[in-house]
């Protein structure tokens, strides 16, 4: 993967770092990822990365920590730190190798990881090299495995444009989302030239049987809707684990749609509820599609 060598803003190593260090040895690397990574820009913004651990029992002393990322990954947090004199804002996730794995590939139904594995990502802090061959062998998977999804779906489209495009409007659409309709064009011109090198790479080893069927349609209706009800509960998860959470969903909510809602003192003192409370008021305001 040529993201690998990609220069990445010294901000957004050093939070890396720092974020990595709170698990210790149980860390085998920090993917980067997201608009940050792809802008480079990281002032009032919020980086995106995936802390890849080798367990959950050894990432966390609290067994209801580890409990809590087996049953419903990843675990979101939030980290600040200065970097010459600038405020660096992180959102990070927490996610075993093995459930890596596993969410990059095509039996599983979640589009959340491999959607976004797709996209152009950065290995940083990685544990070794036999690591980092497995790290980019999985990253590729998720490639694979996106566009081998959409074209199952729709086998009449086959220009790297319109491939793309298709994928990221379908699994944007697979969980709750704030960002514009066209968010999947944005992405998609970027990094044109990135998309469209890959695409026949992938495209050409491609053998995709009954294309279009009503069995590629079933399974994403069914991955809509696993992505909606897996997206809420992560959300309320988050409204728990991640510190400023209810702060943090209004300002992302805002800054992708335009809707505004007020955040009160007793949202901060019971999150739980205030997740769930806050997710209707958003939903009937437009800003979740």
């Amino acid at each position: 993967m040529t993201e690998w060598q990609k220069d990445v803003v010294p901000a957004a190593r050093a939070a890396a770092s720092a974020i990595a260090a709170q698990f210790g040895s149980s860390v085998l690397g920090v993917l980067f990822y997201g608009s940050c990574l792809r802008t480079g820009e990281v002032e009032d913004k919020i980086l995106d990365f995936y802390v890849i651990v080798d367990s959950y029992n050894t990432a966390y002393s609290s067994t209801w920590m580890a409990m809590a990322n087996k049953i419903l990954p990843p675990n979101v947090f939030y980290h600040e730190m200065e970097v010459e004199g600038i405020t660096v804002r992180s959102k990070y996730a927490v996610l075993s190798f093995e459930d890596f794995i596993f969410r990059v590939s095509q039996t599983c139904l979640n589009v959340s990881v491999w959607a976004r594995f797709c996209q152009p990502c950065m290995l940083l802090g990685v544990k070794n090299r036999a690591v980092e061959r497995q790290m980019a062998d999985h990253v590729s998977t998720a490639i694979t495995t996106m566009l081998t999804n959409i074209v199952a779906l729709k086998p009449e489209i086959r220009t790297s444009r319109e491939i793309w495009i298709a994928a990221f409007e379908k699994t944007y659409a697979s969980e709750l989302r704030a960002e514009q309709d066209d968010k999947g064009l944005e992405i998609y011109l970027l990094d044109q030239g990135r998309y469209d090198q890959l695409a026949p790479l992938v495209l050409t080893d491609l053998s995709v049987k009954n294309g279009g069927s009503s069995v590629a349609q079933f399974k994403w209706f069914l991955r809509k809707w696993n992505g909606k009800i897996v997206s809420f509960l992560r959300l309320l998860k988050a409204s728990a684990t991640f510190d400023g959470g209810i702060d943090y969903l209004a300002w992302k909510i805002k800054r992708h749609s335009g809707v505004e809602i007020e955040i009160k003192h007793w949202m901060r003192k019971h999150p739980i509820i205030a997740g769930t409370v806050l997710f209707w008021k958003l939903r009937k305001k437009g800003a979740f599609k």
